[in-house]
């Protein structure tokens, strides 16, 4: 009698993935999520500079033409970010009723309590050297986004102030 061969497959076994790698994956992936989301959300509107903290000059010139720099429809909104915080976000339009052309223009918002102190004061560039300038009678919008803003702020639309303005080169 002729034996037939029998090939014996040995069970395969899966590897067992244990929780904790599991788990370590999901915190991972979280993180990962939560850093791009920060790095990526629209409040950010203040470009960086570098390490650097340089500010605009601010000397008796530009202290004569920040008078010629006017802020309409200033409106503020508050919104909810995907992280459950409440964003405010300061919307207007920047007015430049002078002769000349900005390259770069900063300005101070402070938010004020019920008797009249500052309890927020932030400052940002609006109009950057690496945009294009804000010409002279143009009128342009800007926006910018506040994460926490005290609760003793009276809820009344902040004060605006130029601090610093680079006028564009001539051409």
């Amino acid at each position: 009698m002729r034996e037939e061969p029998q090939i014996k497959i040995p069970e395969t076994q899966t590897p067992e993935r244990s929780q904790f790698s599991f788990a370590l994956f999901v915190a991972a992936a979280a993180v990962v999520i939560v850093v791009a989301g920060f790095y990526l959300w629209p409040g950010r509107q203040s470009p960086s500079r570098g390490a650097q903290d340089v500010h605009p000059p601010f000397g008796p010139t530009e202290r004569v033409y920040a008078q010629k720099i006017a802020f309409k429809k200033l409106t503020l909104t508050r919104a909810e970010n995907f992280l459950h915080q409440e964003v405010t976000t300061l919307t207007g339009d920047i007015v430049n009723s002078g002769d000349r052309a900005l390259s770069e223009l900063e300005i101070t918002v402070e938010f004020l309590d019920q008797v009249n102190q500052i309890v927020l004061r932030e400052t940002r560039l609006i109009v950057t050297s690496t945009g294009p300038p804000l010409e002279a009678g143009e009128r342009r919008t800007f926006d910018i986004s506040f994460e926490h803003i005290p609760t003793m702020w009276n809820s009344q639309p902040p004060a605006v102030h130029v601090t610093g303005l680079r006028f564009a080169a001539k051409t």
